[in-house]
């Protein structure tokens, strides 16, 4: 596949290496000559310096030949004209951009993003994808990660094993005989560092990071289960009432009007329009990192401090502050990858990455096949897929005991009829069915493969 990305920085940069690991053909826009440079020194792909909506800038890349536009510039406007230019002049078939303003996507301009007006075929909002990632983490606080797939009926958890984990030395095949009614599976363990999709008669230890996709109606008893029965918190302190921390602390007011709710924001001006727009929240004018506003915001009898400004140190810094000074749980929302495995060691018991969020969602447009959904997970090793059954795919009609799954590959559930089914060897998926797995980076393309709309591949 020939693509095209406009935007060298962080988000560009994730998508740019995760797309030339698969050997398409990548070309990268940006009016930065340092990053360009950097991108083209760094991984396998072509660098032009230029503006991303100029068509001769897009017609030095190839866009005449290219299969996709991935417009993820810091500028709205410019990710809309590239979309335009290259639908315009050159007829390019799939067109993607970051829409960062929430006013281009109110429900009351819906159609504006279409083939007679802009034509785009899909929008990444990342605040908003951020923001539910984050408010899914605040409602499962024992899972380090969890992301919901087939219309939100079904969940995948990671889930890590600490000392007192029920299920630790158990043979996977065993839980499922120990729990007959619970709709989840174990697909994939992260060990010491390594990834390892899950067989039946694998066993958990103790520090192993589990993926499980379960019925999302069973998320928290199977928490439970691992031995995670954190409550969920009553007490919030939200650090940066930006488009992130503005849309989770109004859902947070709407879903759950009973948590006491405190918002830190470091802008003057933006800290009181916040407070305008959410009357049930304190909202406080300040630092997070000054351990005065901390204390007003009562940090030392919170249940969690997460941390959403745009700055990664001052998120890490302060959800850590936030610990020492008495708060339960801290969470961070953190870019940059490189500081994503201190986060941990300096008492951070979660954070948040965005650019993982904005990835999964191109990388679902880029799979062949009747792909629905795709999540990635530890730095791209692996991917969460949700797929559609068709009539031609050779899982159809044969009972999983009959199916040779490729290795590195694991169904963790079915979606059929409104209703969601835990694969046994006796069960048979349908057209149709909606499944949700597991698959290592290397295994990807056998995915394709099984969900393949067959005029692809003639």
């Amino acid at each position: 596949m020939k693509v095209i990305i406009c935007g060298a920085g962080q988000v560009g940069y994730g998508i740019a290496e995760r797309l030339s690991q698969e050997d398409n053909d990548v070309a990268v826009i940006d009016t930065s000559a340092s990053l360009v440079t950097h991108i083209t020194e760094t991984l396998d792909v072509r660098g032009y310096v230029g503006h991303g909506a100029h068509p001769d800038v897009l017609a030095r890349a190839g866009a005449d030949q290219a299969d996709m536009l991935i417009a993820v510039t810091l500028y709205d406007e410019i990710n809309m004209t590239a979309c335009q230019v290259a639908h315009s002049l050159f007829n390019v078939p799939t067109k993607i951009a970051r829409i960062r303003s929430q006013n281009y996507l109110l429900p009351e301009y819906s159609d504006l993003f279409s083939r007679d007006n802009l034509p785009i075929d899909v929008t990444i909002s990342p605040e908003i994808e951020v923001g539910k990632m984050v408010l899914r983490r605040i409602s499962f606080p024992g899972a380090t990660d969890i992301v919901r797939f087939a219309d939100d009926h079904i969940a995948m958890l990671a889930i890590e094993c600490m000392e007192d984990c029920p299920v630790v030395d158990t043979p996977l095949n065993q839980l499922s005989d120990l729990f007959p009614d619970l709709m989840a599976t174990v697909c994939a363990i992260w060990r010491n560092g390594k990834l390892l999709v899950a067989r039946s008669q694998d066993h958990l230890q103790v520090g192993d990071l589990a993926y499980v996709i379960c019925q999302k109606d069973h998320a928290r008893r199977t928490l439970g289960l691992f031995g995670h029965e954190e409550q969920e918190a009553a007490r919030i302190v939200i650090a940066g009432g930006g488009n992130i921390g503005h849309y989770v602390a109004r859902t947070i007011g709407h879903m759950s009007p009973k948590t006491r709710l405190k918002i830190i924001e470091n802008d003057r001006d933006r800290a009181l329009s916040v407070s305008d727009q959410l009357p049930d929240a304190i909202v406080l004018h300040g630092s997070a990192l000054d351990q005065n506003i901390l204390h007003q915001a009562d940090i030392q009898d919170a249940d969690l401090m997460v941390t959403l400004t745009n700055n990664d140190q001052t998120n890490i810094l302060s959800a850590a502050m936030a610990k020492r000074l008495g708060c339960k749980s801290g969470m961070a929302l953190i870019n940059s990858p490189s500081f994503h495995d201190i986060a941990g060691s300096i008492g951070i018991d979660a954070y948040i990455n965005p650019r993982a969020v904005t990835i999964s969602r191109v990388l679902q447009h880029v799979r062949k096949g009747r792909i629905r959904a795709v999540y990635a997970v530890q730095k791209g090793k692996a991917e969460v897929i949700e797929a559609e059954a068709l009539e031609t795919s050779p899982l159809v009609g044969k009972s999983f005991r009959d199916l040779e799954l490729p290795p590195g590959l694991r169904i963790g559930a079915i979606y059929r009829d409104k209703a969601v089914l835990r694969p046994s060897g006796d069960t048979r998926i349908k057209a149709k069915d909606r499944v949700v797995l597991f698959a290592a980076a290397d295994a990807v393309r056998h995915v394709e493969q099984l969900f393949r709309v067959s005029i692809q591949y003639f």
